[in-house]
């Protein structure tokens, strides 16, 4: 069906179409319009939907295709700047008009517990190509970096140097990944690593990169641990432990902590304390993934560390989120046979959404340093 579907259907008399049509005015998008950020329609049922479904509605009909953006993330910006997640319609009776709707669609499909062909054990060709050679799968520092690559090199860099590190010191990686932190901080830092992941794909490739070097990976669940090491990191894994093992979380920390040692949390975080989370994200992304807010880390910290650094560089999300989505384009002819197109659809929505976010203030990103009281106090690294 063509954008200019508006000749089958009057879109004035279509009470869903004029209410999306109100809520987007109020970013300055248009439907149909002709900025790279103005949304073209190319099913009549997307407005409907939208309303109906939230989130979930607006990604999925995107991966449908029953709508395009030039460029998804100043659409998003626009949305969330002007925070029209949080708004109703103008009308009373339009805000009736769309909790009846939502009542209907949760009584008859459910959907909130499908899961999507989409949850793919995403490969490491997918990763290998789209990220920089470290492998980071988080937020690189452009504070003087020009390239996705120095960017993350300056990120390492800095947690190495926040962290105090010095030869033959002793560093826990939680979370460790494709080991890109340990290969780094071993090279250039001098120190012992030991970093623990769940995924038996990422340790394979982790003790791969970091073959030569005084690093063990393991798989092992965080919990299990029970050592003492001078330092401890721990990198994009907080948003995946949840408000009710936040207390466990710190405690782990804790007890695998020298008196004297540092910890560095890098998370992605909430402007808000908030249990909910994301239905698109929650169902194609990261399922069961909370973002944690200020408050969540605080209480949560309070009974073990003081608080010595907290470094918000969340615009710089932005930055890397756009790297990564034009290397992902750029990398796009030797993944599609494996994905397909809807999956490139719903992988460039999620770049470009989260980018958006980022740009307007909407999440944050932190790096937080702790300690049991450094005398003298700690000069913390930018």
């Amino acid at each position: 069906m063509s954008s200019s579907y508006a000749e089958e259907v009057s879109l004035e008399e279509n009470h869903w179409y004029r209410i999306v049509h109100e809520l987007l005015e109020k970013a300055d998008i248009e439907i149909n319009g002709s900025r790279p950020w103005d949304i073209h329609i190319n099913h009549p049922g997307f407005f409907k939907r939208v309303l109906q479904e939230g989130s979930l509605g607006l990604g999925e009909s995107y991966m449908d295709g029953w709508w395009e953006c030039d460029r998804l993330d100043i659409f998003f910006h626009q949305v969330l700047k002007h925070k029209l997640d949080q708004q109703l319609p103008h009308h009373f009776k339009d805000t009736l008009r769309i909790a009846a709707a939502r009542l209907t669609n949760l009584q008859s499909k459910k959907r909130a517990w499908i899961v999507g062909k989409e949850h793919y054990d995403l490969g490491n060709d997918l990763f290998s190509l789209m990220l920089d050679p470290y492998m980071q799968y988080s937020c690189g520092y452009w504070k003087e970096a020009t390239t996705l690559a120095t960017a993350q090199e300056a990120k390492l860099d800095m947690i190495c140097r926040k962290l105090a590190l010095e030869p033959g010191m002793s560093l826990l990686d939680i979370g460790c990944g494709w080991g890109g932190l340990a290969e780094f901080a071993a090279r250039h830092y001098g120190v012992k690593v030991h970093g623990v992941t769940i995924s038996a794909e990422q340790q394979k490739l982790a003790q791969q990169r970091c073959s030569g070097l005084d690093v063990t990976i393991l798989l092992q669940d965080y919990r299990d641990l029970n050592e003492q090491f001078d330092r401890i990191v721990s990198v994009g894994m907080f948003e995946h432990v949840g408000p009710k093992n936040y207390a466990t979380y710190f405690d782990v920390v804790d007890r695998n902590l020298k008196p004297d040692g540092i910890f560095l949390l890098h998370t992605i975080g909430a402007i808000k304390t908030d249990m909910s989370v994301d239905p698109w994200i929650d169902k194609y992304i990261f399922p069961n993934g909370c973002l944690p807010s200020v408050r969540h880390v605080a209480d949560a910290s309070e009974p073990h560390f003081i608080l010595e650094d907290w470094h918000n560089f969340g615009a710089d999300y932005d930055k890397t989120l756009m790297a990564w989505h034009e290397r992902f384009l750029q990398a796009w002819p030797e993944l599609a046979d494996k994905y397909g197109e809807r999956f490139k659809r719903m992988f460039s929505y999620y770049l470009n959404a989260c980018a958006g976010a980022f740009r307007a203030r909407d999440i944050q990103l932190w790096q937080i340093v702790f300690s049991r009281g450094v005398e003298g106090g700690l000069r913390v690294a930018r």
